[in-house]
């Protein structure tokens, strides 16, 4: 392969898209030409960027797609059998090789971004839950210490127990389960406030934790007392089962 040639593979070799004995000849090239070098790690940069400016993750088949249209696009024929120069073969084979670079790397590139983007998404979803879940667990902690925290306790269905504290002063209220069975399978444990006899939803249970603490979802706002009853998974507007246990706020 001519110097001409090398000097075009910079982008292919970037995206990892070169065949191995070409990798191998142009590693050896990359030793001697600094300005190629240079290239490869501007492009290995921009590639990066790019991967994570992506917003729309392609379709999976586009990269075979691209490598399949390579192989069957018309190649040039040999100078010599066209009348050509040396030079103009030079330039034919030039020409291939940077088609084939270039498809290469569109290909690549749209299969680095995809992936660029599925793990920004995942490690973004993964900060929220993690900076919910802390945020939930302050709060939680708020109310049971809080000075004027009160409590009252109770036996719930199938020798389970459920006490509920509640503090005026952060108008929060927190519920502590203790060996309540599991739902039924679809089936999830909704939270309510007691609005003298109007039921105003308090959040859902973790269908798959008997034991715990769990912040009401919303505030006490002069409510006497919580209900909790069994509903589709997702929660329901309104109570559309008999409630499995109903408790008092602390006076």
């Amino acid at each position: 392969m001519s110097t001409a040639e090398l000097h075009t593979l910079t982008g292919a070799y970037a995206l990892h898209a070169l065949p191995d004995p070409e990798r191998r000849e142009f590693e050896r090239h990359l030793d001697d030409c600094g300005a190629c070098a240079q290239e490869v790690r501007e492009l290995s940069a921009t590639a990066a960027r790019l991967g994570l400016a992506v917003s729309v993750q392609p379709p999976p088949e586009l990269r075979a797609r691209v490598l399949r249209e390579i192989t069957a696009v018309r190649q040039e024929p040999p100078a010599h059998a066209r009348g050509g120069s040396a030079r103009d073969e030079r330039s034919g084979r030039t020409g291939r090789w940077s088609a084939y670079a270039l498809a290469a790397c569109v290909a690549a590139a749209a299969a680095f971004g995809g992936i660029a983007v599925w793990q920004n998404q995942v490690a973004q979803d993964a900060r929220h839950e993690a900076d919910r879940a802390q945020r939930q667990s302050e709060q939680l902690a708020q109310v049971l210490s809080a000075p004027d925290a009160r409590s009252s306790s109770g036996e719930l269905a199938g020798g389970a127990r459920g006490t509920v504290v509640v503090s005026q002063s952060r108008d929060r209220a927190v519920f502590l389960a203790s060996g309540m069975a599991r739902p039924p399978g679809g089936k999830v444990y909704q939270l309510w406030f007691n609005d003298s006899g109007t039921m105003r939803s308090a959040g859902l249970m973790n269908p798959s934790a008997t034991d715990g603490a769990v912040l009401l979802d919303g505030p006490v706002d002069g409510a006497s007392g919580m209900g909790i009853t069994v509903e589709p998974a997702g929660g329901s507007e309104r109570p559309t089962s008999n409630p499995v246990a109903l408790m008092d706020f602390p006076a």
